[in-house]
């Protein structure tokens, strides 16, 4: 019986049953993005994998030089950032939000500053840095706002008897 409840094909075929035409719409969509990311995701593995077998076998791969550090963390990062934003899509589709949660959003455009952080030209000009040290910080911030808030409203919650 445990199995039963814990099954998500099954979830998923009761939930559908009781959605309105716009949250089946919005269903498909995210089903169907989080296809198309995961198709992403497995083609850039592939030609990142491609790309550092080349580096170490052929082209005798030197860590220390910093133009291939940026090449191949800057598409590592791209990787990772697509794989969060796919997660936070197959949250969506499984129902566990009903949208694309503000936290999962800025969490992605901080991943996204740290990728460019990783993969910037040393002779960048001192405003550019700047900026993007400015826009990482108000995002942030922002993000620990917002997890604060919803710490609060945890411990608020009424708490159902052990």
């Amino acid at each position: 019986m445990k199995s039963e409840r814990l099954n998500p094909f099954r979830l998923f075929r009761d939930q559908w049953a009781v959605m309105s035409f716009y949250e089946r719409f919005e269903q498909v969509v995210a089903l169907v993005l989080s296809a198309v990311i995961a198709v992403i995701i497995v083609v850039s593995l592939i030609q990142l994998i491609s790309i550092v077998f080349t580096l170490l076998i052929i082209e005798a791969f030197n860590p220390l030089d910093h133009k291939v550090f940026q090449s191949v963390f800057g598409m590592i990062m791209t990787l990772l950032i697509a794989m969060e934003f796919k997660h936070s899509i197959v949250r969506l589709a499984l129902r566990r939000d009903s949208i694309i949660q503000v936290k999962t959003v800025i969490l992605i455009a901080l991943i996204a500053l740290a990728r460019k952080f990783v993969i910037l030209d040393p002779d960048v000009s001192p405003g550019k840095i700047a900026a993007l040290a400015g826009a990482t910080l108000a995002l942030g911030a922002t993000y620990w706002l917002l997890r604060e808030r919803d710490d609060r409203v945890t411990e608020e919650a009424p708490r159902e008897p052990s």
